[in-house]
């Protein structure tokens, strides 16, 4: 998983603003209590940083790949 595609989960699940506060704020026992701007700085996979994020926000199974985008009409 790239960085840009752990902010898209975190704006389309948090929300744009309040993805931002909980990166910066929130520890995530699965990245070693580390915020997950902390993690993702040390490197940590952005994947594991936001399965870390779903666990701690108790995000359903069935979000934690994203909302689904249906195609446009051709």
């Amino acid at each position: 998983m790239r960085i840009s595609d752990f902010w898209r989960l975190m704006d389309d699940e948090f929300g744009a603003g309040y993805s931002r506060v909980l990166s910066s704020s929130l520890s995530l026992a699965g990245v070693g209590g580390r915020t997950a701007d902390e993690a993702l700085a040390s490197g940590i996979n952005p994947r594991d940083v936001w399965l870390a994020m779903c666990d701690v926000q108790d995000v359903p199974a069935e979000r934690r790949l994203g909302r689904d985008i249906k195609p446009s009409p051709s």
